[in-house]
């Protein structure tokens, strides 16, 4: 009598193999299994789940709802892209971050000066922390530019918001302050092998003497005042000759009472 061949079966029914997710991961297998032993939750019913879900559709169109969301997409995009960021991409992408913290109490924020000089501290920290310096070679070239590029972008960005916050509230003093503070602060950024990697630093230059320009077209100091401004933005000529107008502007509303030649070299 033939013996009879019975076949073996498995104790555990191995699944097929699931597709990639959307951040390209494979679940795993006790993933797998959990999800199909957990009892599935039903879903809400009545008038609370229409008063939940139109609840928490208020909160999010709030202003720190909608660029959060809109930073969220941004990040999507790029995860799914896998594509570096354009200039334009990475400062409308900075500015967001900006106007969510200008959305939160932006008065507040930008009459205390010592917030926006911890913000400069930062950002110049970190361009000087994105500098590689296990190099045999110079680490002020192109391949050190190309690392510090978005945080020198988010100095340049910050200067030129946070100005704009000061002249909307119309804070001419605050305006010279934070001009003199952040013109100190480009001045200690690093200076690059290659000229045209430099025009960041000049950009943050024009930017702040124009912002300054327009305070004094509207704000008239004291003598005291003026004469510490003057001596400041003297000061701040060392650095670049950007200021000079601003030094001209604040002789003109004093009187021309400092007689002492501005040099426009």
């Amino acid at each position: 009598m033939a013996a009879l061949c019975h076949p073996r079966r498995a104790l555990v029914e191995i699944p097929a193999p699931q597709p990639k997710t959307a951040a390209r991961m494979r679940r795993s297998y006790l993933e797998i299994l959990g999800a199909r032993l957990a009892p599935s939750s039903p879903l809400p019913r009545g008038r609370h789940a229409t008063s939940n879900t139109r609840r928490s559709q208020s909160l999010d169109l709030s202003i720190g709802g909608m660029w959060s969301g809109r930073l969220e997409e941004q990040c999507e995009k790029m995860d799914e892209q896998h594509t570096p960021l354009s200039q334009q991409q990475l400062v409308q992408l900075i500015r967001s971050l900006i106007l969510v913290e200008q959305s939160q109490e932006p008065r507040i924020l930008a009459a205390d000066l010592k917030y926006l000089q911890e913000d400069l501290q930062l950002k110049k920290t970190n361009i000087y922390r994105s500098i590689p310096y296990s190099r045999f070679g110079s680490n002020r070239d192109a391949h050190c530019y190309r690392k510090a590029y978005p945080h020198l972008l988010a100095f340049k960005v910050s200067c030129q918001e946070w100005g704009q916050v000061l002249l909307r509230n119309e804070e001419w003093d605050a305006v010279m302050e934070h001009t003199l503070m952040a013109w100190r602060y480009t001045s200690e950024l690093p200076q690059w092998d290659t000229a045209n990697h430099n025009a960041l630093r000049v950009q943050c230059y024009g930017i702040l003497a124009a912002h300054s320009l327009t305070a004094l077209q509207h704000y008239k100091p004291e003598s005291s005042r003026g004469r510490e401004l003057l001596r400041r933005l003297k000061t701040a000529q060392v650095h670049s000759q950007s200021i000079v107008p601003c030094i001209q502007e604040l002789q003109r509303i004093m009187g021309c009472a400092d007689d002492s030649p501005v040099d426009t070299k």
